[in-house]
């Protein structure tokens, strides 16, 4: 690449319109002196392979990989990351002299965010709504911030347990009925909405009745960052809440540092991430 040019690095997704990536990454990129472009690259599924094999070219550092292609890009890389696997996902791909290294960073974003949140989470019960690709990495995330408790609750229970068994040895309850639920939420210290309930206004995943069931300590999260019925809720219960910016943010650092080999400058991505936020909110 000659001085002139610039790096390339983008969000792979359909739709990518709304992403806020670029908003928190390019002024990451400009602190740290690299000299790239983040782009918004719209790709629908039959672009999708070219899209990928155009992350080879000698100027593209790589992407972050958004919904619904977490899954799809898995065989159109060279290598993947053991966590990846695990987690069935690939959100971040990287460049490495034109063979493609895909990675997970979504995890290590939840569970950053969770700590910052929650640090006494180690030891604590959790419950999951939810049972497809963003409940597995909360289950990840929680298992790595040291929970012991995790139940699973989704309107397919074969899901569930199918979810479940998929991340032995990590012990996961199922919860099966609404009495299961019920005794879940009065021992849940996390509640995490992993379901894509909550996008649009008036959606919640539970209605109001069920969290009076929490412990009045109990931590309510939510995968959409910003502020859904769910979490207004909690809070009108005087429960602590987190949205997942903050998750976000933490998984983008993970990926600028892949990229760059470069500590991520947090709290501007922090910063500009809030700003981006503001006005969808």
């Amino acid at each position: 690449m000659s001085v002139a040019q610039r790096w390339r690095v983008g969000v792979i997704g359909d739709p990518v319109a709304h992403s806020i990536s670029p908003a928190m990454q390019q002024p990451a990129l400009d602190v740290l002196g690299v000299a790239a472009t983040y782009e918004r690259w719209h790709t629908p599924a039959a672009d999708l392979k070219g899209r990928i094999s155009g992350l080879r070219a000698s100027n593209v550092l790589g992407a972050n990989v958004t919904v619904p292609h977490k899954q799809a890009v898995k065989p159109l890389v060279d290598e993947i990351s053991d966590l990846a696997m695990r987690a069935g996902a690939v959100n971040t791909i990287v460049n490495r002299g034109g063979s493609l290294f895909g990675d997970n960073t979504d995890v290590y974003g939840f569970t950053t965010s969770l700590l910052e949140a929650c640090p006494d989470a180690c030891g604590r019960e959790a419950l999951v709504l939810g049972a497809g690709g963003a409940a597995r990495a909360v289950a990840l995330g929680l298992a790595e911030a040291g929970v012991t408790g995790i139940t699973i609750h989704n309107r397919d229970v074969e899901r569930a347990h199918r979810l479940a068994a998929d991340l032995e040895p990590i012990d996961i309850q199922v919860s099966e009925s609404t009495t299961d639920l019920g005794k879940a939420l009065s021992a849940a210290a996390i509640l995490v909405n992993a379901t894509s309930l909550g996008w649009h206004t008036g959606e919640t995943p539970l209605g109001p009745e069920w969290l009076s069931a929490l412990p009045a300590k109990a931590l309510v999260v939510d995968l959409t960052y910003r502020d859904t019925e769910l979490l207004l809720t909690a809070r009108e219960r005087g429960l602590s809440t987190l949205d997942g910016l903050p998750m976000l943010v933490h998984q983008g650092a993970r990926a600028l540092e892949l990229w760059t080999g470069r500590r991520a400058p947090v709290e501007v991505m922090m910063t500009a991430a809030l700003a981006a936020r503001e006005p969808r909110r």
